[in-house]
């Protein structure tokens, strides 16, 4: 008899299927040479991006679109989610203020059509990093004005003000992620509230940008439960909506529940259609930057 596994020894998921493997492509063809070329500007310019902190499955395949999610405000998150791979600790109101510079330079090199920008929480800052989103868009605006921009923020505590600051840079896309459904917030999300992010999302669309966020499945959600969250999230005006597949960073990490298959994501996408989102992205690899570009043009 094998004997029992240790703790470090111990699978945090199951085997993946071949639907949720992602190949990395071989250096000398578009793709290959893409992925190198990003890689050699996060390293040129000293960039975080959420791609690489946050470990996305599907980094490849948004960098061979020009599309590229920019991780400002540092690597260490001032909250500590069950998900999430990003570090945690207390940053201590540190700021790099050639931030925003050296990713727009980043960006002219790499010829991105479409920036993402997110951050990790910091709360430790008086305004949640809202003033250094506002800073980047403008840049955006500024060097690379044919660049579409969408913001993925934190909640920022749900204050006004540093929501006001986000709101009058004129994103084309303000992105907060909602992730997961009522019930769970409290286990997945930390300091999180799930009203606060659908207040988040309703005040964006009060001052006219066009919304969006995103959902994980596999935390042991019911069907109930998520299309309470798609009519939550339409009535809140989110115009754009992303559902993927949660699948642990680590052991230290929440476990997963349920593999949803393609079908069952195709599912998920056709009901949430129901209820008015102008464009739903589900499946397996689906994240928050997944084919971001497309939810631009949407008014």
């Amino acid at each position: 008899m094998a004997p029992p596994l240790t703790k470090e020894k111990r699978p945090f998921r199951p085997r993946l299927p071949n639907f949720l493997k992602q190949s990395i492509p071989p250096a000398g063809g578009p793709a290959g040479d893409g992925l190198n070329n990003v890689r050699d500007a996060i390293a040129d310019f000293k960039m975080n991006t959420v791609c690489v902190e946050a470990k996305c499955p599907n980094r490849t395949h948004c960098f061979n679109r020009g599309t590229l999610a920019f991780q400002i405000l540092g690597n260490i998150c001032t909250r500590s989610c069950g998900f999430c791979a990003e570090k945690f600790g207390n940053p201590s109101g540190s700021v790099d203020e050639t931030e925003s510079i050296r990713l727009v330079e980043a960006a002219k090199r790499l010829q991105i059509k479409h920036a993402v920008i997110t951050s990790p929480s910091r709360d430790d800052l008086f305004d949640g990093g809202a003033s250094q989103f506002a800073a980047l868009v403008r840049q955006f605006r500024k060097e690379l004005p044919r660049v579409t921009v969408e913001v993925l923020t934190p909640d920022f505590m749900a204050r006004k003000e540093s929501l006001q600051t986000v709101f009058e840079s004129r994103p084309d896309i303000f992105n907060h992620n909602i992730e997961t459904v009522r019930r769970l917030t409290p286990k997945v999300r930390s300091k999180a509230t799930y009203d606060r992010s659908l207040f988040v999302l309703r005040e964006a669309a009060k001052a006219g940008l066009t919304t969006k966020s995103g959902l994980m499945v596999g935390h042991g959600e019911g069907m109930e439960e998520l299309t309470e969250a798609f009519n939550d999230l339409a009535e809140a005006g989110c115009r754009a909506l992303t559902i993927g597949q949660y699948l642990p960073p680590s052991t230290h990490h929440l476990p997963l529940l349920k593999l949803y298959n393609p079908d069952e994501f195709d599912s998920l996408r056709r009901k949430a259609l129901e209820y008015g989102f102008l464009d739903v992205s589900a499946g397996p690899l689906v994240r928050s930057s997944y084919h971001a570009d497309e939810a631009a043009t949407l008014k």
